[in-house]
Order: C-alpha cells, then sequence, then structure tokens
C-alpha cells in the first residue's frame, strides 16, 4: 500500500502538525506533501519525516510570513500535487489539502481540523479583524471568499471519508459540505503518571497573542480581580498592546519551552481560556498536568471538559467577555476543592497519542480493506465460452452491413 499524506503547509508546530505526527506514526513510510515547508530539519524530525513534496507555492517570495496573500492560488497550487502513484491518500486539513485530486482506485481519507474557517461562518469575523469590513477592498475580498467557497465545495466531493477533530466540527463538515464524519480525537500529549507537584497562588493562560484568542479580555477581566495574580504564557503581534493594558497583577512569561510550559501548568491554580477552538489541545495539556480550566463554553472544549457531576474539570463561561471570565474565576475559588488534580489527569487521558494511533490506524486500514474488497467485486467475470451458429453469425453480418 503506497500512502501519500497531504498537508496545507509547513511553517510552524501546532495542533495540526502533531496530528500530523501522529499521522507518520501510524503510517510511517507515507509520502508528506504541502503547499510549502519552511521548517528545520530538527522540526521535520519532531514530526516525524525527513523531506516533504512542496507545490509551486514554495517559490514565492516571503511565503513563510505572507502566505496568506496568497490564498487565490491555493486551489491551483493544491491541484498540482501529482498522488497518481498512491494507493492511499491522507489529506490533513484546515485550508484546501482536502481539495487534492485523486481518482477512482484511490481511497481519499481527508482529515478536517475545520472546513476554511475565513471563507465559511467565521467570514464576517475575519473580515472585521482585518480591518476588510467595508470599502473597495472589502467586496474584493468577499469576492475571492465567495470563489473559494464554491471551490471548496465543489472539490467535497472527491473525499471518500470524512474525519473530524471534533463533533463541532462534524457539524461544521455537514453544514458545509452536506457530508458526515466520524470523530477522531487528535492526539495530545498527556503524562501517563501524574507529576507530584504543589500548587501556586496564580492563574495561566497561554497561546500565540494573536487577536482570535481573546488574551486581551482575560488580562481585562483581572482588572476585576485585583487580588488575583495572573500569568500570560506566549509571543505574538499583539504582546506590546497587551502589556500596555494589563495591571500590575498581570505577569508576561514569553514564550516558553515545551518543558516549562507543562511545569508552569502543572502549579497554576487553573488554566483560563478564552477562544473558541475546534478541538482545543491546550486546555487538554493543562488538564493533563493535574488543572482544571476556566473556559469559553463554545467550541471543542465543551467536549474535552467535564463541568457537571462528581469530578469535575472546568467551568465555562458563555462569552468572551471580562465581566463574565471574572466571575467564572470567582465562582471557581468558591468551588476550588472540588476539582482535583487525579480528576483533571484521567479525563486528560481520553485523548492521549496512543488512543489517537489506535483509532486513526484501525479506521484508515479498516476503510482501505472495503475499498479493496469494493474494487475487486467490480472486476469484470469471465463470459461463458458458447460456440456461435453459423447462421446467428451471419444474420449478424447481414445485420451490420445494412
Amino acid at each position: 500500500m503506497r500512502v501519500a499524506i497531504v498537508h496545507d503547509w509547513l511553517y510552524t508546530l501546532g495542533g495540526a502538525e502533531k496530528v500530523l505526527a501522529g499521522m507518520l506514526r501510524c503510517f510511517p513510510d507515507a509520502d508528506v506533501h504541502c503547499l510549502f515547508d519552511v521548517l528545520s530539519d530538527a522540526d521535520r524530525a519532531k514530526i516525524g519525516f525527513t523531506r516533504s513534496t512542496r507545490s509551486f507555492m514554495q517559490r514565492m517570495p516571503m511565503i513563510a510570513r505572507r502566505h496568506r496573500a496568497y490564498l487565490p492560488l491555493m486551489p491551483l497550487a493544491i491541484e498540482q500535487l501529482d498522488m497518481t502513484r498512491y494507493d492511499l491518500v491522507i489529506s490533513s486539513s484546515y485550508a484546501v489539502a482536502k481539495g487534492v485530486l485523486t481518482g477512482p482506485d484511490q481511497l481519499h481519507v481527508a482529515y478536517v481540523h475545520s472546513p476554511i474557517r475565513y471563507a465559511w461562518d467565521l467570514q464576517h469575523q475575519y473580515l472585521r479583524e482585518s480591518n476588510l469590513a467595508s470599502g473597495f477592498k472589502s467586496w474584493l475580498a468577499r469576492a475571492l471568499l465567495h470563489r473559494i467557497r464554491i471551490w471548496d465545495a465543489r472539490t467535497a466531493h472527491g473525499v471518500d471519508t470524512y474525519l473530524a477533530n471534533s463533533h463541532f466540527i462534524a457539524r461544521r463538515i455537514r453544514k458545509a459540505y452536506g457530508r458526515s464524519a466520524r470523530v477522531i480525537y487528535p492526539p495530545v500529549g498527556v503524562p501517563e503518571i501524574l507529576p507530584a507537584r504543589t500548587k501556586e497562588a496564580f492563574f495561566l493562560t497561554a497561546s500565540r497573542l494573536v487577536p482570535y484568542k481573546n488574551t486581551r479580555v482575560i488580562i481585562e477581566a483581572f482588572r476585576e480581580l485585583p487580588d488575583q495574580r495572573l500569568v500570560v504564557a506566549g509571543a505574538g503581534p499583539e504582546l506590546e498592546r497587551l502589556k500596555a493594558m494589563a495591571g500590575a497583577n498581570v505577569t508576561f512569561a514569553g514564550f516558553l519551552p515545551d518543558a516549562e510550559l507543562r511545569r508552569m501548568m502543572g502549579v497554576a491554580r487553573a488554566f483560563v481560556f478564552a477562544a473558541e477552538e475546534d478541538f482545543g489541545i491546550v486546555p487538554i495539556e493543562a488538564q493533563g498536568e493535574g488543572t482544571p480550566v476556566i473556559a469559553l463554553g463554545r467550541g471543542g472544549v465543551r467536549e474535552t471538559a467535564i463541568t457537571e457531576g462528581p469530578g469535575p474539570t472546568g467551568i465555562f463561561f458563555d462569552q468572551p467577555d471580562p465581566a463574565l471570565i471574572a466571575a467564572a474565576v470567582r465562582r471557581f475559588i468558591d468551588s476550588e476543592g472540588h476539582f482535583t488534580p487525579e480528576n483533571c489527569h484521567r479525563n486528560a487521558l481520553r485523548f492521549a497519542e496512543p488512543r489517537f494511533d489506535e483509532e486513526f490506524a484501525s479506521f484508515v486500514r479498516e476503510r482501505y480493506q472495503e475499498h479493496v474488497a469494493q474494487m475487486n467485486g467490480n472486476l469484470a467475470r469471465p463470459l461463458p465460452e458458447v460456440e456461435p451458429r453459423g447462421i446467428q453469425r451471419e444474420s449478424s453480418l447481414h445485420v451490420l452491413r445494412r
């Protein structure tokens, strides 16, 4: 079985790349294809491959920093990746990877992190955050996104089987493509044994400091909680603006290596999370270190944090609003004794890497066996040998001549 894995692009190590690493653990001999790859050799090794096949976009100027400016070219570029020599094509898609071209004898399994967010239900939010809500550039952007939607919906038929990273995304797939999707949660690095740590007197939030992560509203919430300390881990374009608005009880830790971030997660009282994520790996990582979450009750986190019953691991707030976040923190403080590190860790183990590897490999291999059996069942059967009678052959010739 010759296997190709098609990933949108490779320029950083994020949640989608952790899924790609899981896919390569299941199919270590697979060839990796993408629009462009600017990772270091060390980062490729972390994912599990040494080289990739790239599209013509690899040669575009400033592709790593300005790749979204090349969105109009992405559908064309993904269709130029040649899949003809593969039996099984797996796409890891949050933009255009699922639009790769495959034939009727190839099985295409698409693991969808999300249909293109800024082209579908998040279009208006994307336009507002990009200062494209009105004006001539706004209409150009809207026309482009309209064409992207048409292409995205058309190429949805080229996928044989859909996988989604959460039930939230499965519903989005149904809405955008009219297709059902099996849910296999992404792999999350969770320690097998909960480390022994002593909690410290601070709350933690960690993410890339970009607008949609809503770090700003978390910082504003802690203005209403001057006696509570917040640590912000992460870097990004919003860093200086966030520092300027933060109170004295907010500390910025910057970018933290994975081991240090996990230690910080383990000693924090709770992890505060205000983004609407498709799945949300970081809140599960926090629970894996024995720390409950205070999170926006939207998106994938609703499937990964337990807020009811005898072993809660989180508290939800309804909107990314500072007053609601502050109220949720107070509710957590009032009931802090109900949240135990053991319950948090036990819940996170449901999403650990071995579970993904087993589910994903079993599903794809079973689906491939069904695909091969279906192809073999459609093979033409030899006709029984019957000696034709001369008069019938002659009659047929007379008919043809006429």
